[in-house]
């Protein structure tokens, strides 16, 4: 019954959503332990930084290639798209935020281990807000 409800369109958009999120999982992951290990930021300072650049790096991303059919092209669409998405996201930094801190403070696992599991759990609310309200 739910393969009914998952078009093949859908799908692919979920794939490419997915591997969007995967590359830039990795970049803000890089960003993280620059900003921590090279820079010498405090971990959530850092994840603060690092979840911005990677907001703004997914948005061009997510537009060019997951969301292509209904992709922001003029400027002003494009600049509407991307306050929207920074909007959607950034109302997910709190929870990702405080996720790696429970996941670092109670969970003993090191900053970047912490960070990638707030990463797949907000992965879920991001996708839900973008795909129905920036791409919409």
């Amino acid at each position: 019954m739910a393969s009914a409800v998952v078009t093949p369109a859908r799908r692919q958009q979920l794939v490419r959503f997915f591997l969007v999120g995967v590359v830039a999982a990795s970049a803000q992951t890089v960003l993280l332990w620059s900003f921590v290990d090279v820079g010498g930021l405090n971990y959530i300072l850092g994840a603060a930084l690092a979840i911005e650049l990677t907001i703004l790096f997914q948005y061009v991303l997510n537009n060019a290639w997951t969301f292509h059919r209904s992709q922001h092209s003029t400027l002003k669409e494009y600049m509407l798209g991307m306050g929207k998405t920074n909007l959607v996201r950034g109302t997910a930094i709190p929870l990702q935020l405080g996720l790696l801190y429970a996941f670092v403070t109670w969970g003993g696992v090191t900053y970047l281990i912490g960070n990638g599991g707030a990463i797949v759990i907000t992965g879920v609310y991001r996708y839900a807000l973008d795909a129905h309200w920036t791409w919409g």
